[in-house]
């Protein structure tokens, strides 16, 4: 399974607006996302609420997986971006 990990891009780390974000992209590529920090279970991309359970702040090392490696790509730059800029 495709996987890359990069690190948190947004100020105060994936909340809920980044997650929703994050969640929304997934929904609209249509197929499953996890998300997993380093010694974690991975999680549900799809789910906002999941996301915000990683408690990953600016800097933490994310894994993104997918069975398909643009849709991994696609999300990994969303984590690594600050979703919160405006």
């Amino acid at each position: 399974m495709p996987s890359q990990t990069v690190t948190v891009g947004s100020r105060v780390g994936l909340h809920a607006r980044p997650a929703a974000l994050i969640a929304e992209a997934v929904g609209k590529a249509g197929v499953p996302v996890t998300l997993a920090t380093p010694g974690g279970a991975p999680v549900d991309a799809g789910s906002p609420l999941m996301i915000m359970t990683l408690g990953a702040q600016k800097g933490t090392e994310v894994t993104v997986s997918s069975d398909d490696a643009g849709v991994v790509e696609q999300i990994a730059g969303l984590v690594a971006q600050d979703l919160d800029a405006e």
